[in-house]
């Protein structure tokens, strides 16, 4: 049972709506009136008892603010869900996946390192991988025009995917 959703992402006006960011932007749809307050080297908010977070360690360490709230909460890897952009995923792609490998995805990374395990659950919002610039510019864009237009349905479908794993 998910007791802790983690919307993966990094703070500041100059990463709003970037392709890395796609986590702070579904929780932003899908809890709009949260109370969100400063705690855990993040944003934390409870609703309905389910606890979420969006770190505000940048996305390289995000693993530091999942692990105080997780251990202040008394919450087990299997209890997390974490929301996150992926390059090995095509441009809308969505899918669940418990544990397994972590693609070079740092923020995971981070929360494997920080909690030892990587037995968490993801929910993976593929992005695609870039063609023309390197990884590191290319998650850190914004979406093209096209792919704008395309994620409002597109964050609904990863909201109903996450309500029915809950």
């Amino acid at each position: 049972m998910v007791k802790m959703i983690v919307f993966l992402g990094n703070p500041g006006k100059q990463y709003e709506e970037t392709r890395h960011n796609i986590g702070f932007s579904i929780c932003n749809v899908m809890y709009p009136s949260a109370n969100f307050q400063k705690k855990f080297n993040g944003l934390l908010a409870s609703e309905n008892g389910l606890k979420l977070l969006k770190p505000q360690t940048y996305m390289n360490e995000s693993g530091r603010s999942v692990a105080l709230a997780a251990t202040y909460f008394a919450i087990h890897p299997e209890e997390l869900l974490v929301v996150h952009d992926d390059l090995e995923l095509e441009f809308g792609e969505i899918a669940l996946q418990a544990g397994g490998g972590l693609k070079g995805h740092n923020g995971l990374k981070s929360i494997r390192d920080y909690l030892k395990s990587d037995s968490f659950l993801r929910l993976r919002f593929g992005i695609g991988r870039p063609t023309k610039q390197d990884v590191a510019s290319y998650v850190l864009s914004h979406f093209s025009k096209e792919e704008k237009h395309q994620l409002p349905q597109l964050t609904e479908k990863a909201i109903t995917k996450i309500k029915a794993n809950m």
